[in-house]
Parts: structure tokens; sequence; C-alpha cells
């Protein structure tokens, strides 16, 4: 009997908490995207990972919401990297972003994962003020015998939860599960797991929890109900906030929109991107790692009027299902080698699931007195132009070190 490892990956976002750490909040954008490190990132890309993902996702779901965490995905599958071999494993890590030759191959893979012990660790630290909770959890059946070396591997590089779980209770395996879940995303996601097998026999759990204040918060007064162009025969009325201050702004002409950077406190950027009129395809097809920093290199700050609607996306994924358009299947076949893990040799993924949620609203700053306040002269001024983002546009929160940590489409708010 064929037996089944279940992963799941979830995450909660919201601008309504405390930020990501606020190290080198004194340096300017482009002097951050300078610095950043050229080596194998958190969410690797010398393939664009992480929008070949986003493509793969956006191509099951034209016209719809896409939010996921390329940081949660790529760390539950370098998770799994760590039990494959062979193929299985080459695979995986070709997925990621690495092109491993025989001489480099282990230098490489040793990289990766001290990458992701690096941020984790970081992320993790406990600072004042701080809702950021992210981390791995393996629930296992004690039937199954688990490699030490693996145990150990998760536990030091990517600072696992180890629980036993009887999968020969379904149901209550399903419920400690949730339960967890439930607990480390603080009640934000409830009976994550849906069904479980009795062949299942371990279940592997990557979760993000994180709020994010802006630098300057939206008035709640100023927030009116505005039209949303869905597509060109279809308008919804959604909640639109409005501010004029100073932006990062550019405008791309050669993949036809305009960036608009909105700085969180803290250490990361939230970079919203509109397409012109009928230019969401091209601008997704455009999308790498490379025109990324590109973006945030070139940012300059304007003053400008922006209407940005609030809203609150789901996405929901079996990556199992999508994983492979990027080469990676034979982890979720009987072909599957993951004896990295475990001496049996019957076990493949049966599911990969991740979960998302994000909130955009008017909060996030403290006081005006403590993030500043520009004033200027109006009377003499032409009024600042004005941004509307009042049809489909993309999301993407990035670290000051330009790693993508969270992705998506808003298609109807």
């Amino acid at each position: 009997m064929q037996l089944f490892l279940l992963l799941v990956c979830l995450l909660l976002l919201s601008p309504q908490g405390a930020s990501l750490r606020s190290r080198h909040r004194s340096r300017e954008m482009k002097k951050k995207v300078k610095e950043a490190p050229g080596g194998v990132m958190a969410t690797p890309s010398k393939k664009n990972f992480v929008f070949d993902l986003y493509r793969a996702l956006a191509s099951t779901a034209p016209d719809q919401n896409i939010f996921f965490s390329p940081l949660s995905v790529s760390t539950s599958l370098a998770m799994l990297s760590l039990g494959a071999h062979s193929s299985t494993k080459a695979q995986i890590l070709e997925g990621l972003g690495l092109q491993p030759k025989a001489h480099s191959e282990s230098e490489q893979e040793q990289q990766l994962h001290q990458g992701f012990q690096k941020l984790l660790h970081e992320l993790t630290q406990s600072r004042e003020d701080l809702q950021l909770n992210l981390g791995n959890a393996l629930f296992v059946d004690p039937e199954l015998v688990v490699e030490d070396t693996y145990l150990n591997a998760m536990k030091t590089l990517y600072l696992a939860d180890v629980f036993s779980a009887n999968f020969k209770d379904p149901a209550g395996a399903q419920r400690q599960i949730n339960d967890y879940v439930a607990k480390q995303t603080k009640g934000k996601i409830v009976d994550l797991l849906k069904h479980l097998e009795s062949s299942n026999i371990m279940v592997m759990v990557n979760y993000i929890f994180f709020k994010a204040k802006w630098e300057t918060s939206f008035s709640p007064k100023f927030t009116q109900e505005q039209d949303f162009h869905v597509s060109s025969e279809t308008t919804v009325r959604v909640p639109m906030m409005s501010r004029e201050d100073q932006y990062l702004y550019l405008l791309d002409q050669n993949l036809s929109c305009t960036v608009l950077g909105l700085r969180y406190q803290g250490n990361a950027t939230a970079v919203f991107i509109l397409p012109g009129e009928g230019k969401m395809r091209q601008v997704e097809d455009g999308l790498s790692e490379r025109t990324l920093r590109k973006w945030l290199r070139t940012f300059t700050k304007r003053q400008l009027e922006l209407h940005l609607p609030k809203f609150t996306i789901e996405g929901s994924y079996q990556l199992e299902k999508v994983l492979p358009k990027l080469g990676i299947q034979e982890v979720f076949t009987s072909q599957a080698d993951l004896s990295g893990i475990s001496s049996y040799s019957n076990i493949q993924v049966s599911e990969m699931v991740h979960k998302a949620v994000v909130e955009v609203d008017e909060s996030g700053t403290r006081a005006a007195a403590a993030t500043g306040t520009s004033f200027m002269f109006r009377s003499a001024q032409i009024s600042a132009p004005k941004i509307m983002f009042n049809r489909p546009f993309l999301l993407l929160i990035v670290d000051d070190d330009s790693n993508v940590l969270f992705l998506g489409r808003v298609a109807q708010p």
C-alpha cells in the first residue's frame, strides 16, 4: 500500500498590526536594492521561480483573484528536498531555480538551506510591537520511523516543531493539526484540512502570520464608495481609500504599467502595479526578478493623489496540480524517492495545499507626529496627478533585500 505525505503552506497578511523588523530603515530604496545579496535567496530567482509560479497559478484562474506566498511555497519545497534523492531531488532544486552540476550540487543545496535558516532566524526574532509568526511543523505517525538526520536538519535549519499524530484516527489527527494551525494564525485560519486518510503518515505545515502598518495611514473619513471596473462589461462598487502624499513612483513604458511603492513601517514595501487598459496579460508575461529589481532601483518620489480600494482576497491552491508545470512532478507520483525522510520505499506526496489571505485597509500609522507630515503651499501649485486603482492590478510585498514575500492579482476586490 502506498503511504502518503501531505504538505500544507499557509499565510495571513494584514496591514493592521506591527511590521517586519526595521533594520536599515534609514537607507534609501535605491541603496537597499544595490546592496541586496546576490547569492541564494529565500525565493530562488535564477529561473524566475516566483513569477513562473505566479504565471502557472494565473493560467488556472484567468481573470480571478490570486494571492500566495512564494516564501511559503519555496520553504516547503526546500524542506521536502532535504528528504529527497536522485531525480526527485533534482526536479525540486531545478524548479526552485538551482542549476546543480555533479561537482557543485552539494554546495548549492547547502547554500539554499543556509539561506532559509538565516532568513527564518531574522524573521522570527522577538521584538517590540511585532506581530509576525512564521514557522514549520511536522506531524508524524508513531509507526513511521523518520531518519534522525532529516529530523535534526528540519529542527536546525527550518526551526520545525515535531509532533506525534495518530493517522489511524484520521478525524483526531485532522482536529489536532487544525487546532495547531488556528492557534498559530491567531484564529484566522480554521478547519484548514478538510479530509485526511488513514494512509497519510505525515503532514508538513508551513505558516506565516504577518501584520504590517503603513508608514502613513489613510484617513477613513476620505474612504468613499466608488466604481471598480472588473472588466469592460462588469463594474462593482468598492470602498476606495484616498490620500495625497509623496509616493515611490515610476511609469514602465515597456510593460505599459504604472508602478507605485507604499512603505510599511519596517523593512517591507507594498508594490502596486496598475496595467494600462487591456495590458494585464502583457504585464504578467513580463514579470521577472530583473524587472522587479529595476523598478525598486529606479523609483522616484512624486506627489500624487492615490485612490486605492480596501480589499480582502483569499487564495487556495492544490499545488500538486500546479508545480508539475514547473518541472516538479515526480515527488507527487509513485516514483518519488523520499528515502531521506524514512527508509520506507513507498512514500509519496499526496497533496500540497497552499492557503493565503490578504487584507488591505486604511490603518497603519502610530501617530502623525511619529512619521512626520509634509506640508506644501497649494495656492500656487498645480493639483497632484491622480492615480486610480479602479481596475484589476497586481500586488507584491517585498523586503529590503528585494525578496518577494507575497504576490497577487486583485481582479475583484
